[in-house]
């Protein structure tokens, strides 16, 4: 299966966010781990591999902390993930906790702005 140009641009930058998320929960940090998911839900969503991806460490993250909120938003949200993004169905900017709708556009901050576009730019 060949990935996008996309999603194969993105990737570095989704990767970061995510070892960042690791090493923070690793350190006991577990909410500034969850903003680190969070950005790297912003960064992939137009992705269908890292949008079902970050949900899925935004599940193992909700279990780790015992959050059953989270973890049944999570479900739904890959469940969404996996059949609505390759549609364009996604809200750009929401960063994808059960804390927030699915489906509610938020702004981007600048910077993954900036990476998003260059992720769409590089060929």
């Amino acid at each position: 299966m060949k990935t996008s140009s996309f999603a194969h641009n993105i990737r570095p930058f989704v990767d970061d966010e995510l070892q960042t998320a690791t090493a923070l929960v690793a350190q006991g940090q577990a909410q500034p781990a969850f903003s680190h998911l969070e950005r790297a839900h912003v960064l992939g969503q137009a992705s269908t591999v890292h949008h079902v991806r970050v949900h899925w460490r935004m599940f193992m993250w909700g279990l780790q902390q015992r959050d059953a909120k989270e973890c049944l938003g999570q479900v739904l949200r890959i469940v969404g993930a996996a059949t609505k993004t390759a549609f364009g169905l996604v809200p750009h900017g929401n960063t994808g906790g059960a804390d927030v709708s699915p489906f509610k556009p938020m702004p981007l901050p600048p910077e993954l702005e900036m990476r998003i576009q260059q992720a769409h730019r590089v060929g």
